[in-house]
């Protein structure tokens, strides 16, 4: 009877409402909600209407560029530029030396940082504050250009990979982002690892790597952007035009250095066309394969960032 009683006691209580979790949505929240959408999007426009531009330009006649008549859509449609300077097969072959130059410095550079950052992360090694002080001293001091022109020289360096790829090969901000980001990982797994038997390598690369894609594949992106981007390096260390990435070729197609037999080759209009849009069309080629890929580490970019920046 008892079960009964309190079977009815519990029909004629009322459900208690659940609480809603999160942020309530307040009037101000939703005000902020509205501010913060109109600011993201202005910075959205901010950003993106320089590269429309851009790509605009690259592809309108030169008397509208001139005339400033050309904003965000083509005026004069041609692509004469572009064919000017994907008709030279140096062109070609300096895109693939950047594509090599830009893959095998990158993972040099990967591979050289998480094995660094790996180790400073590690409190009870010994020397740890010394490595560390090395690391971030060349963050305000450099050996300067004649002097480094000097080592890669003596080396043997010059006109190779190597020039490019050797010394830049670690950015110390990505470096202390990921020690930090190393830092963060629970110290359990690493010890569990080292009872079943694991050696250093082995928990780096089976424990500690598999949880550290997002952070890898955002240093990854960095690299790659600054490697591909660069074209100091190789003006500097590469004398054969074989051997020049793609940014050094486009770089002194502007300046008249190359591409003067495609230049005498064309009519005098199509000459002016090229000078009008020249630049425009550099920056597009030049930007086009790292906003190709860049859609695929995306997902990864700011959780990798904010995942490394929890520990000082």
């Amino acid at each position: 009877m008892v079960t009964t009683e309190a079977a009815a006691r519990r029909t004629d209580t009322p459900p208690r409402p659940r609480r809603r979790r999160g942020i309530q949505q307040t009037r101000g929240y939703r005000a902020f909600q509205v501010a913060n959408g109109i600011v993201l999007t202005l910075v959205v426009v901010v950003t993106l209407y320089p590269f429309v531009n851009i790509v605009a330009r690259s592809m309108s006649n030169e008397a509208y560029i001139i005339a400033g008549q050309v904003n965000l859509v083509p005026r004069g449609f041609t692509l004469d530029t572009y064919q000017l300077v994907m008709s030279d097969s140096l062109f070609w072959t300096n895109y693939r030396n950047t594509v090599f130059y830009t893959v095998t410095a990158t993972l040099i550079s990967i591979t050289l940082t998480t094995c660094y950052a790996y180790v400073l992360s590690k409190k009870h090694l010994k020397g740890r504050g010394a490595l560390v002080g090395i690391a971030v001293f060349t963050m305000f001091f450099t050996g300067g250009l004649i002097p480094n022109y000097v080592l890669v020289t003596s080396l043997g360096l010059k006109n190779s990979v190597w020039a490019i790829a050797l010394p830049n090969a670690i950015s110390v901000f990505n470096l202390l982002v990921m020690k930090a980001f190393f830092e963060s990982l629970p110290t359990d797994l690493e010890e569990a690892a080292a009872v079943d038997g694991l050696n250093t390598y082995g928990i780096l690369l089976r424990i500690v790597l598999p949880l550290s894609k997002a952070i890898v594949a955002t240093m990854v992106l960095f690299y790659a952007v600054a490697f591909w981007n660069s074209w100091f390096a190789a003006f500097l260390y590469l004398d054969q035009q074989e051997l020049w990435p793609v940014t050094v070729y486009l770089r002194n197609l502007i300046a008249g250095a190359t591409g003067a037999e495609n230049v005498g080759s064309i009519t005098e209009a199509n000459e002016v066309q090229a000078e009008a849009t020249l630049k425009a069309v550099t920056i597009v080629l030049t930007t086009l394969p790292i906003l190709l890929v860049y859609p695929f580490v995306q997902r990864y970019f700011v959780r990798g960032i904010m995942l490394g920046a929890v520990k000082g």
